[in-house]
């Protein structure tokens, strides 16, 4: 049998064309799997390198330190305070005007002159007056007289009816006229006591010691006693008083107080609740409570030596209701918070530890905690890297601080 080679045209079995396309496939997956492969690696590297730059500025647990500013936990005493906005009001502010109708004389005070009680202020020309006072003398002293000479008559008709010398008629007659020249005697009394009234009227003077305002007539003015045209106004400076409000929630903490006359202590402060006015004393609560603030009205006494508090004067009151003795006191910028709950960092051998406080009452940046003790140090700045068990470094420098709440445990 004669063999014959196969031609080059001829087409090789099926099974051999399925294995090459078989053996191309298995070489694209490969080919594809490792690009994949070669893509992850280098997502790997590119995620591990950006952890190593960021470890040196990332948070302290991480592996590096922290620089810090410190505070140390102090015992001491702090107050409590009500805070109010409240208004300076006079004790007295005097309206003056005329009680009797003229031209006004002289004007004897000074804008702004601080004056005494029973100083000069106005004098109103009162020779009117005088001149009707006068008229009311003479009739007073007629009729004294005309008094005195039916007394001395009354005198005769009872020593004449004793001896039966006269009816009782005439002596009851005498008696009755008598009295009625009591009555006018009275009458005339009742006058001239008017017109000297009248007569005072025309001068002025202060009724309280107190600040004249700025002048407000001149002399040659008419002024009329119809009381239309204020004079001068006088206010009372020292002592003065502040009117304030208390939430109704806070009456608890002031009453037992006020029962006891202790005085609680105010301070007076400018509207920019820094500088301190006056220190003074609570005097009274009003006797009802406001129903649409809640509030109820209070009053303050101030000596004002200085006069540093004037009238009107929209101030910031601190009403100190008790004071905390023997408590731990810390910067408020300390404590740091998360949700509901408040911490710090307590530094112990160079390492921060996270310690829940619960703080307390707060005053010019100092607060009152419970959970750390006394002379404990803690971290008072860079919180936004501090973690438990973060190694620090303490220094006097300025560090600035951050509340990062996120850093609790």
């Amino acid at each position: 049998m004669n063999s014959q080679p196969i031609g080059p045209d001829r087409q090789l079995p099926a099974s051999t064309s399925t294995r090459r396309r078989r053996v191309v496939q298995v070489i694209m997956w490969l080919v594809i799997l490792l690009i994949f492969g070669a893509g992850f690696v280098l997502v790997l590297n590119h995620h591990d390198d950006a952890a190593k730059s960021a470890a040196p500025r990332g948070r302290g647990a991480a592996g590096g330190t922290v620089t810090v500013n410190t505070a140390t936990a102090k015992k001491g005493d702090i107050g409590v305070y009500l805070d109010s906005l409240g208004t300076v009001t006079p004790v007295y502010t005097a309206l003056i005007t005329s009680q009797v109708n003229g031209v006004i004389n002289e004007v004897h005070y000074r804008e702004g002159q601080f004056v005494r009680k029973g100083d000069p202020l106005i004098d109103i020309d009162s020779r009117p007056y005088r001149a009707t006072l006068l008229q009311a003398q003479g009739t007073l002293e007629r009729d004294q007289g005309v008094l005195a000479q039916a007394k001395m008559d009354l005198a005769r008709y009872r020593d004449a009816w004793a001896r039966n010398a006269i009816p009782k008629q005439t002596l009851d007659d005498q008696e009755k006229i008598v009295q009625q020249d009591e009555g006018l005697v009275k009458i005339d009394e009742g006058a001239v006591q008017f017109d000297q009234i009248q007569v005072d009227y025309c001068h002025i003077t202060s009724p309280i010691t107190g600040k004249v305002g700025l002048r407000l007539v001149d002399p040659g003015n008419v002024v009329q006693s119809s009381g239309a045209v204020t004079l001068a106004v006088v206010t009372q400076m020292q002592p003065i008083t502040t009117v304030f409000t208390i939430p109704q929630d806070n009456l608890g903490q002031v009453q037992p107080h006020m029962r006891g006359n202790a005085g609680l202590a105010v301070t007076a402060l400018d509207r920019t609740a820094e500088v301190k006015l006056a220190e003074g004393k609570l005097l009274t609560l009003d006797n009802q409570i406001d129903t649409t603030t809640g509030t109820v009205k209070a009053r303050a006494s101030f000596d004002n030596r200085d006069n540093g508090l004037y009238p009107n004067q929209f101030v910031n009151t601190r009403l100190l209701v008790e004071t905390l003795h023997g408590v731990t006191l810390i910067p408020s910028s300390a404590i740091q918070h998360n949700g509901s709950e408040s911490f710090v960092y307590v530094l112990q051998n160079n390492v921060a530890h996270i310690r829940t406080v619960k703080p307390g009452v707060t005053d010019k940046g100092t607060a009152q905690v419970t959970g750390i003790n006394p002379n404990d140090v803690v971290a008072n700045s860079s919180f936004d890297k501090l973690q438990d068990n973060a190694k620090v470094v303490i220094t006097r420098e300025t560090v600035p601080t951050s509340t990062v709440g996120s850093n609790a445990p």
